[in-house]
């Protein structure tokens, strides 16, 4: 049937070919024509979907909050002027020199503005937003255009949360339940967007995509928001972690220290979770220990070794010991979680492992030991 189609087809092109052209060029013609016109549909389906998922949004936050006003508009409009963040200064951006930032005091060990934390907790908002949802002002690029819907769907959804908490609106959150495919859909949009962004940073770092990481942490750290997240989101936060520590291990641009610590910074953002921060420590223990063995094999024939990646798993390295130097300073958390199958293979002939490396990879060794007694640290404690 498929050999008869084609015939058919070849012979109708054939047929109809103006005079002038050859069947080749006829038939390039055809099929460039073809393929325009699929890209239009598909154009036109996606900008329906987003238009879809958009309604969704407003539908959902309708179902949450009935009605779309304040009951005490002086003290509702009190508190979200106090909680609107300033914008941010353009001397406070990053500036994509390599290694170094002309204004040190405006930017912590990882490379992100100070002014970062003082917005981790607060939300863009306009006063009478729950009148009517309105569009935020800020200029975008075409990545950040993607990231305008969930960043603002999930803004209104804190800022509900916020209220609600304060006796100002009353919500029910319960409906978050209901509709698994909003929720879901917005968290993987943001996600996707960031992810992106990551994959080829541009500096000096907007305002906007700034405000995106905010949401997310904000939406991952809230008591009860978060449950409703993790449930339904949890693969799409464990891919987006493991994309950002492929990133920071595949990175091989020369200047490319400041847009890894950046990534580094939102890894550790991301363990402020503690189901995403047991999950991350395992994921960062199995990722170094693959490094050191396979350093090890390298190192005792004599075979070549990926530099790059050595110099970026120094990264992994330190967030990990972040991570676990938090986990034994915190005596409410329990470490229980990652203290299985990961830190057992980790632990396993470390120190074979450091006195084989110590001598031509000093810094890295040191670094596996250190890791070693933090993860020791917590087994006893």
């Amino acid at each position: 049937y498929l050999k008869i189609s084609k015939l058919a087809l070849a012979f109708a092109i054939i047929h109809s070919k103006p005079p002038g052209k050859s069947c080749k060029e006829y038939t390039e013609h055809l099929a460039k024509t073809v393929s325009e016109q699929d890209f239009g549909w598909k154009s036109k389906v996606e900008a329906l979907e987003a238009e879809v998922l958009r309604l969704r949004q407003e539908l959902l936050l309708n179902k949450i909050c009935p009605r779309f006003c304040l009951e005490n508009d002086a003290s509702a409009e009190t508190l979200l002027d106090q909680e609107c963040i300033k914008p941010m200064n353009d001397s406070s951006q990053l500036e994509d020199s390599g290694c170094d930032v002309s204004n040190d005091d405006a930017f912590d060990s990882l490379g992100i503005p100070s002014d970062f934390h003082q917005s981790e907790h607060n939300v863009n908002t306009s006063k009478r937003w729950l009148e009517r949802v309105p569009p935020l002002n800020l200029c975008r690029t075409g990545k950040e255009e993607s990231l305008t819907a969930p960043v603002q769907f999930l803004q209104h959804l804190l800022e509900i949360r916020k209220l609600s908490e304060r006796g100002i609106l009353q919500a029910d959150f319960t409906e978050l339940e209901n509709d698994s495919f909003t929720i879901c859909n917005s968290v993987s949009q943001l996600l996707d967007g960031l992810t992106i962004f990551y994959n080829s940073p541009k500096f000096p770092v907007s305002h906007f995509l700034s405000e995106a990481v905010c949401v997310l942490i904000s939406l991952i750290t809230d008591s009860k928001l978060s449950n409703h997240v993790l449930k339904k989101c949890f693969k799409k936060l464990e891919e987006f972690k493991k994309n950002l520590i492929r990133i920071i291990l595949r990175n091989i641009s020369v200047n490319r220290f400041q847009a890894l610590h950046a990534v580094s910074h939102t890894l550790v953002l991301l363990a402020r979770n503690n189901i995403l921060r047991n999950s991350l420590i395992s994921l960062l223990l199995s990722e170094v220990r693959q490094f050191a063995e396979q350093l090890l094999q390298a190192h005792q024939i004599q075979a070549m070794y990926d530099v790059t990646r050595y110099e970026n798993i120094f990264l992994l390295c330190m967030i990990l010991e972040q991570l676990l130097q938090n986990e034994t300073e915190d005596s409410n958390v329990s470490s229980s979680d990652y203290d299985g199958e990961e830190t057992i293979k980790f632990l396993k002939n470390l120190d074979q492992i450091i006195l084989h490396l110590s001598d031509e990879f000093p810094l890295f060794s040191i670094y596996l030991w250190r890791v070693s007694v933090l993860l020791n640290s917590s087994q006893i404690q």
